[in-house]
């Protein structure tokens, strides 16, 4: 049948430095900015921006977990192609450090009263460490 729906989707992460994923996957989840976005083959084609959160995909019944942040996601029935600003695949996080940043960036969050403190750029820096955070626990890393 040449109109049944593919099997597999052609996964693509990028960020400025460097590639990160070109897989054939079989299921992937987006942190859209809207919400999580869960992806099979045959979805039908989109557009989303990112926020910073956990970018799951199963390959080969393996769950692999990256920490995303910011960017766009182009959805085709067999290809998504992923423009983030950072990607890391949860293998490749230092936990501990991780946990550091993750209080650094809480402890800026409430102290509202910190005339210094742009809180647009600490609740960014929040989002990303706490990606970052669930990312590399969700391996046991």
């Amino acid at each position: 049948m040449a109109d049944s729906l593919p099997t597999v989707i052609q996964l693509e992460i990028v960020t400025p430095d460097r590639q990160v994923v070109h897989e054939s996957v079989t299921s992937v989840t987006i942190p859209g900015k809207e919400g999580y976005l869960g992806i099979l083959p045959g979805h039908a084609p989109l557009l989303s921006e990112l926020r910073a959160g956990t970018l799951i995909y199963t390959r080969a019944e393996t769950k692999n977990y990256l920490a995303v942040s910011w960017g766009f996601a182009e959805v085709l029935p067999e290809r998504v192609i992923i423009l983030a600003h950072t990607a890391e695949r949860a293998a490749e996080i230092d936990l501990a450090r991780a946990e550091r940043a993750f209080e650094r960036a809480e402890k800026r969050l409430k102290d509202v009263s910190d005339p210094t403190v742009d809180r647009q750029r600490a609740e960014e820096a929040y989002a990303r460490a706490l990606a970052r955070l669930q990312a590399a626990r969700r391996t046991g890393v």
